[in-house]
């Protein structure tokens, strides 16, 4: 008897559907189409997974900016200062000290401007 591929076709089959469940008309309904639709999806998770790093890095950037401007110092400034000083905080603890705890981050900012040098 010739053998089929017909358990093992259908079981693929069905792993496809469950993986491109609630996309929309033929993308979650015809093989050709959500199999297109997986890799273009899987393709996309692969980049973005990087991308996120990225996105992060820049708001929490943006939140120290935005920190230390209200209290006049450019972010610059301040992140030489705190090198300068020895302080080995990275970017997403600043920004959670500068949202949760501005008087640990106050004195964040007066120990970056007596470890920098004051510019005429």
């Amino acid at each position: 008897m010739r053998a089929r591929k017909g358990h093992a076709r259908r079981r693929a089959r069905k792993r496809l559907f469950r993986e491109v469940k609630g996309n929309y008309a033929a993308r979650g309904k015809l093989v050709k189409m959500a199999t297109e639709t997986l890799f273009r999806a899987r393709a996309f998770a692969f980049r973005d997974r990087r991308y996120k790093k990225r996105e992060f890095r820049a708001l929490w950037i943006t939140r120290v900016t935005a920190a230390c401007r209200a209290r006049g110092i450019r972010y610059s400034q301040f992140i030489h200062g705190l090198a300068l000083a020895n302080v080995e905080l990275n970017r997403k603890s600043l920004s959670e000290l500068a949202i949760h705890s501005p008087h640990l981050f106050d004195e964040l900012v007066k120990i970056a401007q007596s470890a920098a040098p004051a510019r005429a």
